[in-house]
């Protein structure tokens, strides 16, 4: 009855959304706070539980793709058309912006359960300008700059940006299986390199549950397309255009059933509600002064025009799209990488250019 009503990827997504916004709120999931760390403190366990979730998200999506619960191809992060230039240009802006507001969408969202007035401000405008450059005027420079650059794929026999149909296309070999066990055994050799992070149960289950929310998005999706007699787009988490939509919603009616996407984001927020209540840590939270709001405006509008320009986030890019090998992922990833060390040294330090040296660590608490 949902999902013939169409409400089903709405309500699937609230579920998956309000488990990875508990998860992160209790444990303490962040992106920007594991890079921060990792590069100051010289502590690298918020990194290797990503890593976990990244592990975990190929593994679970690989197992839906040999019980034919879902095919890549029907991802938008897999078309033939490979945007490069919005992967590096696009990574950069959402890695700085990341830097300038201390969190990415997700850590706004889950900032904003917990009574973050500053997580709102960086949801809203970073929903807004998403949807500028994906549909606004913005967009025309994303054309220009994106679309019009992209490199056809199709060009050396592949059909998708997925690695292993890259390999295919370029070896006729189909090593699908051999390439995906290759990547899971790198990863869980540098996530198993760290012996105190091998015997901390919590991050790891918190990286696998966060894992199993990404492959879980992709087959229900999946299911629901199948069931339904409506369109359904076929996606996992991501926190970019999402926000954006659930403003359109949220103002006008256009006839369109929000998506999973959408929900996904109204349960992250209702997910790490309940964690900061159960644990009575609901406060409300302001810029102390106009210099810390124009950083979280700035930094909000570089993540939802940036997210744009690279197909995705730290979550959308960095497991669901990783999820799904695509070549795209570690690219953006890298990017963000580098664009969050820029807007770091620009904070802490004084200058960019000290993103080029190697910044002073404390001891990791």
């Amino acid at each position: 009855m949902i999902v013939d009503s169409g409400f089903a990827p709405l309500v699937a997504g609230v579920f998956a959304g309000a488990v990875l916004g508990f998860v992160a709120r209790r444990r303490h999931f962040c992106t920007m706070g594991s890079f921060e760390r990792h590069w100051y403190a010289g502590d690298s366990s918020g990194l290797r539980t990503w890593a976990v979730a990244i592990l975990s998200a190929i593994v679970f999506t690989e197992i839906l793709v040999r019980l034919a619960l879902f095919n890549p191809a029907d991802s938008f992060y897999t078309t033939v058309s490979f945007g490069w230039t919005g992967a590096i240009l696009g990574g950069l802006a959402f890695g700085f912006g990341m830097a300038l507001v201390g969190t990415c969408g997700f850590g706004a969202l889950v900032r904003l359960g917990g009574g973050s007035l500053r997580g709102l401000i960086v949801v809203l405008v970073l929903g807004l300008s998403a949807l500028a450059a994906q549909r606004g005027v913005v967009g025309l420079g994303r054309i220009a700059i994106v679309d019009d650059a992209a490199f056809d794929l199709g060009r050396l026999g592949a059909p998708d940006q997925t690695l292993p149909s890259l390999v295919q296309g370029v070896t006729g070999l189909d090593l699908r299986l051999p390439i995906v066990i290759a990547v899971c055994l790198a990863l869980a050799l540098w996530i198993g390199r760290d012996a105190v992070f091998r015997r901390d149960v919590g991050r790891i289950a918190t990286g696998v549950l966060i894992g199993t929310v990404i492959a879980f998005g992709w087959a229900a999706t999946s299911a629901i397309a199948e069931a339904s007699f409506q369109p359904v787009r076929i996606e996992s988490a991501s926190f970019v255009v999402p926000p954006g939509e659930l403003i359109l919603h949220a103002i006008t009616y256009t006839g369109a059933l929000p998506s999973y996407g959408v929900g996904v984001t109204l349960g992250v927020v209702l997910g790490a509600a309940m964690a900061a209540m159960l644990r009575h840590e609901v406060r409300w939270e302001a810029c102390d002064d106009a210099r810390e709001l124009s950083r979280h405006l700035l930094g909000a509008v570089l993540m939802g025009v940036g997210g744009v320009f690279s197909l995705g986030c730290t979550i959308g890019q960095g497991i669901s799209a990783a999820s799904l090998l695509t070549i795209s992922a570690p690219l953006v990833l890298v990017s963000i990488a580098i664009g969050a060390r820029l807007g770091l040294a620009y904070l802490f330090e004084g200058s960019i250019r000290h993103a080029f040296t190697k910044p002073e660590r404390s001891p990791a608490e």
